[in-house]
């Protein structure tokens, strides 16, 4: 019995264990699914919330949540949006801001680990921005977190005005760029966005300016898919941006905020793109106005053809109230309207602008971070990358710092704009090329001389000064100050204002004004000093009415940029002229400024004086922001609405420099421009030429340390610098035959990845396979030694050829590049991997073909085009089946 018993005892415990087992096996199991639910899919979970608050939306609510200025719902605890923000280089139009290069310049660095860093810093001042706006009760224009930056598209022609806006000509370069700044811009945080960034404008879109709203483009499948779309692509599969923004023109007779095959096939459905599509300002309007796309004949049908198509928010005044109609009229299905405002609504949630603040990391960002010592060294540091030395024969550079006399001539040696470019922020510094270069050489003297206007017509305009404003006896005007933005009742304040130059930030103009709105009224005379023709303007970042001697001489309303209007006008010496300047602020970025120019003053004499009397002199010439930009209502010689009627340097500037070198003093030109410039009698006659962009804030320190070899220039160029316009095919054809360096055939003033620097540079021991099996990476190294006698950057540059080619690839193609730094006689051995899809060639449809042949592999740091030279290595490698 005993024994019986013990061994019932025994199989009951060896059962017990077993189940012991069992209930441990499924805790491990439900441990590791419960591991599972805790790894929450954020997007889901905010696209759920986004459908349950749309669904409790009236068809009125949806619509007004679908313009870019979007209400309150005070019902549903939905506070007002405004979505439209801007962050080129730099946070925009919303106060004081580190500004940094222009675009093009930020191309020019070839190095997308820099703007990474950039783009960081850009949104750390845009998260710190916006909740002090919102803790200040302030929603309003430029106060918010989604921004309509970068701009991608193919700077493809130099005459297109907001070519200074993108990353350059190549595809690959572009991209690179692009996915680098969006990534910095948006955050990596895995619940929250950072910003939203916006990809725009989408897509074969860039110029001319004055005929976008009219224009219908058409290329080929291997034009669109080889040139045009490789940035978007990227930028949504790679960056994962969150927003995309349609362009004005039309593709293929479809609108591009209307356009099946580029919002729903390739974007959607090709690319699996998630986020939201906004149109460009006013866009929408284009479909049915009088004399543009035609697409539609009312508001109602346009609205609904963009919506259907996939465009969610609109930038402009169809869909609200407009759309109201479409749902009524059955052009538009309400289930369509709900699935765009998931899309806002879902962007908003990922941004938690509906939990507290609290619970948001981006939130804990301090103020301080606004133009900060951090930020301005970033700013100076992407600026001096952003520097390419053209043209330096003779070693005329780096310049000595003993000289005792130089002269800093030009439109640009002291412009303000001409460091800003367009879409930029208000900065705190304005380090001109003549600023610092006087800091540079404390001990010497610099003569400072205008030299010329930008252009014929269009002068440099200053601030009037002090000394030419009067009003009851007293020296300036008198100034009014109203705390609303209509000059309404008594002022709150009168004060006299020696001059109207005025940024307000950061601080108002006074405590009991509300910053983001209120009103001034100027009043008194301005008198002249000498007679003759004057050009009198007023620079407003919004609205002003401007009265001369009783007359009403213009009146406009910024809304979002600063922005000049002028009036040309005889003056006669000692004589006073009345003058009534009434301002209104209504957003976060106030500025005031009455300026002036001499229409007919001599301006090259006083500048061959001071050259004279100078061991060297600096040419500081180029473009200016003022003239070449979006959609501007200039015409001048070689301008044309934004865009450039020719490529070549105005005729005042290219008089100026062609009296100074005259001279014989030992002269450099700097160029200051966001596009390429044909400046042949340059390259013939000046010795030293360095392009340094619209380069930010701390630009001129850039210019100074590069022109005095504290900083040793590495940029590469973005662009093709062209001879003449004779080279190019029509702007408005958007065939890739003879444009950019992949498929120029002429010979260019500069190419595409020139640059020099103080230094040189060897490459050495290519290490790559002479055959490789098609469809396979191709793996390569070079080793690149620093062979001069100055430490410095080089950009390594990969490019392919096809010698093999069965349907005219381009000439040859950039698939890789790094920026490096080496000490004197420093040896690196840099590593890249080409991939199929690289080397891959399109066919007329636009799909990779992978083919057998011969392809040329080159690694150097310009293009192969003399394969003799020590800075450039190439070999044939054979692809095979």
């Amino acid at each position: 019995m005993n024994v019986k018993y013990k061994s019932k005892d025994v199989l009951v415990n060896f059962y017990k264990k077993i189940l012991v087992l069992i209930v441990l096996a499924f805790m491990v199991v439900s441990c590791g699914e419960t591991k599972k639910e805790i790894t929450i899919n954020y997007d889901i979970q905010f696209k759920k919330s986004a459908t349950e608050l749309v669904a409790k939306m009236t068809l009125k609510e949806k619509i007004s949540q679908m313009r870019y200025d979007s209400p309150e719902i005070t019902r549903l605890n939905i506070p007002e949006y405004n979505w439209w923000n801007e962050c080129l280089h730099g946070v925009a139009r919303a106060g004081e801001a580190t500004v940094f290069p222009q675009g093009i310049g930020m191309g020019a660095t070839w190095n997308p680990s820099l703007i990474h860093k950039m783009g960081i810093a850009v949104s750390d001042e845009a998260r710190a921005k916006h909740h002090k706006f919102k803790s200040e009760g302030k929603r309003g224009i430029y106060q918010g977190l989604t921004f309509w930056t970068p701009n991608i598209n193919i700077f493809r022609d130099p005459r297109w005005g907001r070519g200074q806006e993108t990353y350059g000509e190549d595809p690959y370069l572009t991209s690179r760029i692009g996915v680098n700044y969006i990534k910095g811009l948006q955050g990596n945080d895995p619940k929250y966005l950072k910003v939203v960034a916006t990809a725009k404008h989408y897509a074969v879109h860039s110029g001319p300016e004055k005929t976008r709203h009219s224009d219908n483009y058409k290329v080929s499948d291997r034009d669109l898919y080889e040139t045009y779309l490789p940035a978007f692509e990227a930028a949504i599969i790679e960056a994962k941006v969150h927003s995309v923004m349609c362009a004005y023109n039309r593709f293929r007779d479809q609108a591009c905020c209307g356009s099946n095959l580029l919002l729903q096939k390739i974007l959607r459905e090709d690319w699996n793109f998630q986020g939201y599509v906004v149109s460009d300002c006013w866009a929408i309007n284009d479909f049915w106005e009088p004399n543009k796309h035609g697409l539609t004949k009312t508001p109602a049908e346009a609205g609904a053809l963009a919506v259907n198509s996939g465009t969610d928010l609109n930038c402009g005044n169809v869909y609200d109230p407009h759309l109201q109609e479409a749902v009524l009229k059955e052009m538009l299905d309400e289930a369509q309207l709900d699935k765009a405002l998931i899309r806002l609504f879902t962007a908003r949630y990922k941004l938690g602008m509906f939990e507290d603040d609290a619970n948001i990391p981006w939130a804990k960002i301090p103020y301080n971070v606004v133009a900060s010592k951090a930020h301005y060294t970033l700013s100076e540091k992407v600026a001096k990358e952003s520097m390419v030395l053209l043209k330096n024969d003779n070693n005329i550079l780096p310049l000595s710092k003993k000289i005792n006399t130089i002269a800093v001539i030009g439109p640009n040696a002291d412009s303000k704009q001409a460091l800003l470019g367009n879409y930029h922020g208000t900065p705190h510094h304005f380090f001109t090329p003549l600023k610092a270069i006087q800091a540079k050489l404390p001990n010497a003297k610099v003569n400072y001389a205008l030299g010329s206007h930008v252009a014929e017509g269009w002068p440099m305009l200053k601030p009037v000064a002090p000394s030419f404003l009067q009003n009851n006896g007293k020296v300036g005007l008198k100034g009014e100050y109203f705390d609303n933005k209509n000059w309404e009742g008594k002022p709150v304040f009168i004060r006299n204002d020696a001059d109207i130059n005025f940024i307000w930030m950061p601080k108002k103009p006074v405590e009991n004004l509300q910053k983001d709105n209120f009103s001034v009224r100027w009043t008194g005379q301005i008198t002249p000093k000498e007679s003759g023709k004057y050009r009198i303007g007023f620079q407003a970042s919004n609205g002003v009415k401007f009265y001369l001697n009783g007359k009403l001489k213009f009146q406009f309303t910024a809304k979002h940029q600063v922005r000049t209007n002028y009036f040309d006008i005889d003056l006669k010496k000692g004589k006073p002229n009345t003058i009534k300047i009434e301002y209104f602020n209504f957003h976060s970025d106030p500025q005031a400024h009455l300026v002036w120019a001499k229409m007919d003053k001599d301006l090259i004499t006083p500048a061959l004086e001071v050259a004279k009397k100078s061991e060297v002199v600096v040419l500081c010439l180029g473009l200016s922001p003022d003239i070449e930009g979006e959609e501007m209502p200039v015409l001048l010689e070689g301008f044309d609405k934004g865009d450039r009627s020719d490529i070549v340097l105005p005729k005042t500037q290219l008089e100026l420099m062609q009296k100074v070198v005259a001279l014989g003093k030992p002269t450099v030109l700097v160029l200051m421009n966001g596009s390429a410039l044909a400046v042949n009698w340059a390259n013939k006659n000046v010795s030293g030429i360095l392009e340094a962009w619209y380069p930010g804030e701390f630009g001129g320190k850039a210019i100074a340390d590069v022109l005095f070899g504290d900083y040793n220039p590495a940029g590469r160029l973005p662009i093709t610098f062209y001879k003449s316009l004779k080279d190019l095919p029509d702007f408005q054809s958007y065939t890739m035959q003879n444009r950019t360096y992949k498929y120029f055939k002429g010979d260019p003033l500069f190419q595409f990845g020139h640059g020099l620097s103080y230094t040189t540079f060897k490459y050495s021991n290519l290490v790559l396979e002479d055959n490789i099996a098609k469809e396979t990476p191709i793996a390569l190294s070079v080793n690149v030694t620093n062979s001069g006698k100055m430490a410095g950057d080089e950009v390594v540059q990969l490019y392919i050829s096809h010698i093999d080619s069965k349907n005219d690839a381009p000439i040859r193609s950039l698939v890789g590049f790094k920026r490096i730094h080496l000490k004197v006689g420093e040896t690196k051995t840099i590593a890249f991997t080409i991939s199929p899809k690289q080397y891959a060639q399109l066919n007329s449809s636009g799909n990779a073909v992978f083919n057998t042949g011969k392809i040329i592999v080159s690694v150097g740091g310009k293009q192969p085009i003399n394969l003799k030279d020590e800075t450039v290595i190439s070999k044939v490698v054979t692809i095979n089946n």
